[in-house]
C-alpha cells in the first residue's frame, strides 16, 4: 500500500505532467507540421520499421486480410499512430479500429484534428482518440469511447507506446498499466514499448539535473527495468535492446549526421543508444 506522502507525491507530479502537456509549445512538439524533422525520420525509418516487422510476423494472415486492431496509450498528439495506421494502408493491410490514448485532454483534441487533417477518409471512422492515463487504460478507454469494457478484453493484436511508460514507472503503477495491456491483448498479440535509456549521456533533462542528484521523479528505468513488469505478468520477451542515435528534435543536419555515425556507433556502445525497447508477446 503506498504511504500518504507518495500518493501525495504521485498527485503533485500528475499535476505537473497535465500542466506541462497542455501547454502550447508542448502540444507543438506533438503534432506533424511542428515536431521537426528528427521524429519524422525516426516514425519512417525506426519506429515504423519495428512495427510492421512484428506485425508482419506474429499477427496471424487471417487478421491481416480481416483487419488488425491497434491501441497506442501515452499517444500525445496521435502522430505515431496516425503514421502508423497511413503505413498498414501503403503494405495493403486492413484495419479494423486503432485507438489513441493519452491522459491529456489538450493532446487527444490535438490528435482528432491531426486525424481529421491527414486521414483519408476511408479510414477516419476506423480510428479514435480518448483520453485515459496509463495505469487505466482499460476502464478509461472504455468509459472515453462509450463502450462496455467487455468489448476490448482480449481483442487487440498489438498494444504500443513512445515514451510513456517511463512515467508509470515513476508513478509507481507500471504494474496497473502492463495488467490492463495483458488484458486488451489477444492470445499471441503484442506489446511494444519504445522509451529512454538511462545510459544515454546527453539528454537535456538529465543535463539540466546534473549536478544535482536526480529525484525519483526524474530517474530513468533500465532495460531491465522496462522489461520485468512483462515478465512479471507472463509475457515472453522477444526482444530487448537499446537502439537508436537520432533524437526527436534533430533537424536535418543532425538527423544525417546521427544516421551515419549509428552503424559504427552500435558496434562499439549499443548499450549507450538513445532509446530502450522491448517488445513483448501475450502467452495464453
Amino acid at each position: 500500500m503506498k504511504s500518504a506522502m507518495s500518493i501525495h507525491d504521485s498527485s503533485t507530479m500528475s499535476a505537473k505532467f497535465l500542466e506541462q502537456y497542455s501547454m502550447e509549445e508542448t502540444i507543438r512538439k506533438y503534432t506533424r507540421k511542428t515536431a521537426g524533422h528528427g521524429i519524422s525520420y525516426l516514425l519512417d525509418h525506426e519506429y515504423g520499421k519495428i512495427y510492421f516487422e512484428y506485425i508482419k510476423r506474429y499477427v496471424p494472415e487471417s487478421r491481416l486480410k480481416t483487419g488488425i486492431r491497434l491501441w497506442e496509450f501515452g499517444c500525445g498528439a496521435g502522430m505515431n499512430l496516425l503514421h502508423l495506421v497511413s503505413l498498414l494502408q501503403r503494405q495493403e493491410i486492413k484495419l479494423d479500429f486503432a485507438c489513441g490514448t493519452d491522459f491529456s485532454e489538450a493532446l487527444i483534441t490535438a490528435a482528432r484534428t491531426e486525424a481529421n487533417e491527414y486521414m483519408a477518409a476511408d479510414q477516419i471512422n476506423k480510428v479514435q482518440f480518448t483520453v485515459a492515463s496509463n495505469e487505466d487504460l482499460l476502464d478509461g478507454g472504455a468509459k472515453g469511447l462509450g463502450v462496455n469494457k467487455d468489448e476490448l478484453l482480449g481483442s487487440f493484436d498489438l498494444v504500443f507506446g513512445v515514451n510513456t511508460i517511463r512515467y508509470s514507472h515513476r508513478l509507481n503503477n507500471v504494474d496497473q498499466c502492463v495488467k490492463a495491456i495483458r488484458e486488451l491483448l489477444r492470445e499471441g498479440g503484442l506489446c511494444i514499448i519504445i522509451d529512454m535509456n538511462h545510459r544515454f549521456p546527453a539528454f537535456r533533462s538529465r543535463l539540466r539535473e546534473w549536478p544535482r542528484r536526480a529525484d525519483k521523479f526524474t530517474i530513468l528505468p533500465t532495460l531491465d527495468e522496462y522489461a520485468r513488469p512483462f515478465s512479471a505478468a507472463g509475457f515472453e520477451l522477444l526482444k530487448k535492446e537499446n537502439f537508436c542515435w537520432v533524437p526527436h528534435s534533430a533537424g536535418p543536419a543532425l538527423t544525417r549526421c546521427c544516421r551515419l555515425l549509428g552503424p559504427f556507433l552500435n558496434l562499439v556502445a549499443q548499450g549507450y543508444a538513445m532509446r530502450s525497447l522491448v517488445v513483448a508477446q501475450k502467452l495464453a
